[in-house]
């Protein structure tokens, strides 16, 4: 079985992850190092979110997932040496996706399946479709980047804004996830279940 130790773990600087109690972490995602997750965050199966490279002052930056986020099956968050992650709260990162900081990813955010988002910042309510790639670019609010997209500075203005639907299937994500962090608490709790990642 899966306990704490083998989910949640130090970096080799010895940083633990904080995570809220009212976060769900599925015993087979992966919580290294400087990494706070907040309150009713919903990590997913085989999902790795690790803060573990050391600067040059022997610090590592911080990983930061803020409240009702989640992070799905097999998404990958990490960071270069110096370089922080911040994940806005009500985000999603849906499976697949690879978020490398530096990277600031602002509240209400969508990152579709296999995208990636690199050295950038993205202001609140943008959404990322499926397997594109965000790199060295910072992106108004409330901006809606198409599937298989490469977005480079100059071309973000000629990108349309999100529209109802795409806002309605964002807040139906946040909502399906908070149903399941408090679900599978909620079960492991009625059953005494030890073996989550719960602390």
């Amino acid at each position: 079985t899966y306990n704490q130790q083998t989910c949640i773990r130090p970096n080799p600087r010895g940083d633990w992850p904080e995570v809220h109690p009212t976060a769900y972490v599925d015993p087979t995602a992966q919580v290294i190092g400087r990494v706070q997750i907040g309150p009713r965050v919903f990590v997913g199966p085989n999902a790795v979110i690790r803060a573990d490279e050391i600067d040059k002052d022997g610090e590592v930056s911080p990983i930061v997932v803020e409240a009702e986020c989640n992070v799905q099956d097999g998404v990958i968050i990490h960071a270069l040496a110096g370089a922080e992650v911040t994940i806005g709260q009500r985000t999603s990162l849906a499976h697949g996706a690879v978020v490398h900081g530096p990277c600031r990813i602002s509240e209400g955010c969508f990152i579709g399946f296999g995208a990636v988002v690199f050295t950038s910042q993205l202001d609140r309510g943008v959404f990322v479709a499926s397997r594109s790639v965000v790199e060295n670019v910072n992106v108004p609010a409330d901006t809606f980047i198409p599937v298989f997209t490469f977005i480079s500075q100059d071309r973000i203005n000629r990108l349309r804004k999100t529209e109802p639907k795409e806002r309605s299937f964002m807040a139906d994500v946040i909502r399906a996830n908070l149903e399941l962090a408090e679900g599978y608490l909620g079960l492991m709790q009625t059953r005494g279940d030890s073996d989550g990642c719960e602390v």
